[in-house]
């Protein structure tokens, strides 16, 4: 026999909930600010005589930190899913934060693109662990919306980035903004570690089921119901080896294109926006005002995102948005008035962000206890090869003088992206199990 949970467990389900959205929202700030205060203070690094950077090696040094987070989210998935979400949180914020200060001090370019890298290893395993544990947090059918709150916190910190890029840069060169890099180890680490719970469905999972009651018992919530774990823990292996059992290869690696194609819009677009519509003829402030109205518009496109996505489904959103992205996109590459401009920058940034972020929840809802973060982490780390590949032919282009091609590009990756997850299926999947505070659970002994 199973009883619903009370009133009154909702409520604390829903309190723990926010909880976990809120120290997950801080560290993915962070995340945010870390990742996209590169390109705000690129063309600050491209006026230092000093520095001796030139476009074609600014957009290289932009592809190590992706390339560092593709290793990191590749990894961390599998590790999420063996050690727990808490303590890669913990770990990843710690190293792209300390990598910060590496860059703000790198005496030579070779010694920054090293600090680049590492950082990207901790900005890469974070995003994909923070989504997989708010995801088994949230409420019932709010799964999509709660992951499209916590993604306002990357856009949160690119608009960060770029009033870095306007306040430090000119009057205390770019190094000062990646000193505000150290930030999050003495916020945001302390209070994660103190406070952020571990996920009850991975604990479970794991046979530490008397962890999870008492974690359980010490915020007032119910145990979700899940399976009981096997008698002989599965390889570490099981998870990943999951993903392309019963046919399911042929989605799995139509989410890793549809994510390359995502992420080489993202990282490409936020690294070297401010630089190529300074090409079209903006000044330096207006092309950073540029970056704040796509983030400003990511925020937006997030959360109504998000609440499509918990009535229609991910996998829909994701496709309509993509094909939107390409029409913004391609217009930007279009001479027409400011006020328009800002427009069509603030929508393209509503369609961009969230449609990476509802491929990423589609994943989520598509996957299991065992093996969500794997996959989640998988998707994200095979779609780093386009963020990777983003930011160095932005550079290419812009070295040649063809940004204005860069638009055009980057329109086809959008649609690209369309094709790939529209091939997923587009239907709601039937939700698996997932741990969460306010689910059904057995009353009986």
């Amino acid at each position: 026999m199973s009883s619903l949970p009370t009133p009154a467990a909702r409520s604390r389900g829903t309190a723990l909930a926010v909880l976990v959205v809120a120290l997950c929202w801080t560290v993915v700030l962070f995340d945010g600010l870390d990742l996209f205060v590169y390109g705000a203070v690129l063309p600050g690094m491209l006026d230092d005589p000093d520095l001796g950077l030139s476009p074609g090696r600014a957009g290289d040094l932009g592809s190590y930190a992706t390339f560092g987070m593709l290793l990191g989210a590749l990894s961390a998935g599998t590790v999420t899913d063996w050690i727990g979400r808490k303590k890669v949180i913990i770990g990843c914020t710690t190293v792209f934060s300390l990598a910060s200060a590496g860059c703000a001090m790198a005496p030579t370019l070779g010694v920054f693109g090293v600090a680049r890298f590492v950082a990207g290893l901790g900005l890469g395993g974070l995003l994909p662990t923070t989504i997989t544990l708010v995801a088994e947090y949230a409420p019932r059918g709010r799964d999509n919306l709660m992951i499209g709150l916590l993604m306002t916190a990357h856009q949160a910190g690119g608009i960060l980035a770029a009033l870095l890029g306007l306040w430090l840069v000119e009057p205390f060169g770019w190094r000062s903004a990646f000193w505000v890099g150290l930030a999050p180890l003495v916020i945001a680490v302390p209070l994660v570690a103190m406070f952020l719970p571990e996920s009850l469905g991975f604990l479970i999972a794991r046979g530490r089921t008397d962890e999870a009651r008492r974690l359980a018992d010490r915020y007032r919530v119910e145990l979700p119901a899940t399976e009981p774990a096997p008698a002989t823990p599965p390889d570490r292996r099981h998870a990943l080896t999951a993903l392309f059992r019963d046919g399911q290869w042929r989605r799995t690696v139509l989410f890793w294109w549809a994510s390359f194609g995502g992420l080489l819009l993202v990282y490409g677009v936020s690294t070297w926006l401010p630089t190529m519509m300074r090409g079209q003829g903006y000044e330096l402030g207006s092309a950073l005002a540029f970056l704040i109205v796509i983030n400003l518009g990511g925020i937006v496109g997030m959360l109504v995102a998000g609440r499509i996505a918990d009535r229609f489904g991910a996998a829909r959103v994701a496709a309509v948005w993509f094909g939107c992205t390409a029409i913004g996109i391609y217009l930007l590459g279009i001479h027409m008035p400011l006020a328009l401009t800002y427009l069509v920058v603030f929508l393209t940034g509503l369609w961009l962000f969230s449609a990476q972020t509802m491929v990423y929840a589609t994943v989520v809802g598509r996957s299991t206890a065992e093996n969500r973060a794997t996959a989640v982490g998988w998707t994200s780390g095979m779609g780093r090869f386009g963020a990777v590949f983003g930011p160095w032919l932005g550079g290419r282009l812009v070295a040649n003088e063809a940004q204005d091609w860069g638009f055009t590009v980057f329109a086809a990756t959008a649609l690209f992206a369309t094709v790939m997850i529209g091939l997923t299926g587009l239907r709601t999947a039937r939700r698996s199990p997932r741990s969460g505070p306010a689910r059904p659970v057995s009353t009986t002994g």
